[in-house]
């Protein structure tokens, strides 16, 4: 069987029954964008500056956030493809990228820790995860969806919600966030989580996918978020799954949050929004207090020190 279908969580039936009823809008699509180009990002960030010490955060596209906490490398739902779907051999049926990453995979130091919200496909790309494969690199992911992974890291953790796990003085806990799992359409019982990474230092929140949910009130403590990452866009009309750029913002309020990171936009046409939209959503929240965003635009860094 082939690699890109034995990942995908697939039987040979299962494919073809998917085959069937999906093809020819995949296709369609396929050939739509076919000949549109990727435009580079306006941005190229420089982690080979980023000292041991701090927080440094750079947005590679999408939900994919490169960090240094404390001289500990961390990537977030890391998608370097050109496309994310179905892989049938050498062939992915599914979403093109707008813009392509500010960095390519091979550009991009190499991570002691994957994080992984869940296993949609513009999250959980098969081919990045390949090539980030290396005895020195943890995963942390959600719930039964290790299998999607080859055991090619040094290790691999599935965390349920309130789970954790540490790495040195790193420690990552998973929460409940509002969207779901399922990478097809019959395994819904995949996990999805939002995580809280903390060091004795600095607290970042990750928000993965997340509609609008209370769960962000429960992070809330004396010490706050020195930074949230959150997504803000594919809302329109997805509203129950996707929160929206004013929703964003509330949640990361809740959880104490200082400053955040938009994600989740500006990368896939995931939903009818115009493109722009959610970025000036974002911006007319925050009443022209800039200082509350850590960065607008793909390949921009964040620091805090």
């Amino acid at each position: 069987m082939d690699r890109s279908i034995r990942g995908s969580g697939l039987s040979l039936a299962g494919l073809g029954t998917l085959a069937v009823e999906t093809a020819p809008r995949l296709w369609e699509r396929y050939q739509q964008e076919r000949e549109r180009v990727i435009v580079p990002a306006a941005h190229k960030p420089d982690p080979k500056k980023w000292p041991d010490t701090g927080l440094h955060a750079a947005w590679i596209g999408h939900s994919t956030v490169l960090m240094k906490i404390e001289g500990v490398t961390v990537v977030t739902d890391p998608v370097f493809s050109d496309r994310v779907g179905l892989g049938i051999g050498p062939v992915t049926f599914g979403l093109k990228r707008i813009i392509a990453p500010a960095l390519t995979q091979k550009e991009t130091p190499r991570p002691d820790i994957v994080l992984l919200s869940h296993a949609h496909m513009d999250h959980f790309d098969l081919p990045s995860l390949r090539a980030l494969e290396s005895g020195s690199t943890n995963v942390v992911t959600a719930s039964k969806t290790s299998d999607l992974l080859r055991s090619r890291y040094r290790t691999i953790h599935e965390l349920a919600w309130g789970d954790e796990v540490r790495f040195g003085a790193v420690t990552i806990r998973a929460f409940q966030v509002n969207h779901w799992g399922a990478r097809m359409r019959s395994d819904t019982y995949r996990g999805f989580n939002g995580y809280a990474i903390e060091t004795p230092r600095y607290r970042v929140l990750f928000g993965g996918d997340t509609a609008m949910t209370d769960s962000f009130l429960k992070l809330r403590d004396s010490r706050g978020f020195d930074l949230a990452i959150m997504p803000i866009g594919a809302y329109n009309p997805w509203v129950r799954a996707h929160c929206t750029p004013e929703q964003a913002l509330r949640m990361a309020e809740d959880a104490g949050a200082k400053v955040v990171l938009p994600v989740h936009h500006r990368t896939f046409q995931l939903s009818s929004e115009p493109y722009d939209e959610p970025m000036d959503r974002l911006l007319e929240a925050v009443r022209g207090d800039l200082g509350r965003l850590a960065l607008q635009a793909i390949g921009a860094e964040f620091h805090a020190e």
